[in-house]
């Protein structure tokens, strides 16, 4: 059985080997062996594991979701293929949301977009007094304005 390095196994998965730390601290990937020298070694069972990680994300599974997924593949009480249909489908239903969503919005651009003369002052342009406006013609209220959500910071260390 193959043991590979930290870079040799980022470079057998392509991934950062950033990435495999971070796998390490969210529990998705088991803490690997070390040599007297301090490396890191990692089992060839790796290489399966962040490639099925990988794959979970690109179909829009979360880390704690594929942390779930992965859990299950140790289980044998018969009802694991339940528990991943079920997952399954409740991503489905998320993406088909997300879909309903993205679709009025460019429902409601493309419309701005051929009210737009694509000329003339800002002040007479119909996208930006849409974004200056609530739906109603009321400003739009500053908790709107605040991004609530922002998957992409960087968590802060405790």
């Amino acid at each position: 059985m193959e043991q590979l390095t930290m870079g040799r196994l980022a470079k057998r998965v392509e991934v950062n080997p950033e990435t495999i730390r971070y796998y390490e601290r969210e529990g998705l990937l088991a803490a690997p062996e070390r040599l007297q020298s301090g490396y890191r070694i990692f089992p060839e069972e790796s290489v399966q594991r962040i490639r099925f990680i990988k794959r979970a994300q690109k179909l829009g599974f979360s880390l704690h979701e594929i942390k779930e997924l992965l859990s299950m593949r140790l289980e044998l009480t018969g009802r694991e293929c339940a528990r991943v249909k079920r997952l399954a489908a409740g991503k489905i239903a998320e993406i088909d949301q997300k879909i309903q969503t993205l679709s009025a919005m460019r429902s409601v651009l493309k419309q701005l977009e051929e009210q737009c003369p694509g000329s003339g002052p800002l002040s007479g342009c119909p996208i930006v007094a849409s974004l200056q406006q609530g739906e109603h013609g009321h400003p739009v209220p500053q908790a709107a304005k605040q991004k609530e959500n922002r998957p992409w910071r960087k968590r802060t260390r405790k």
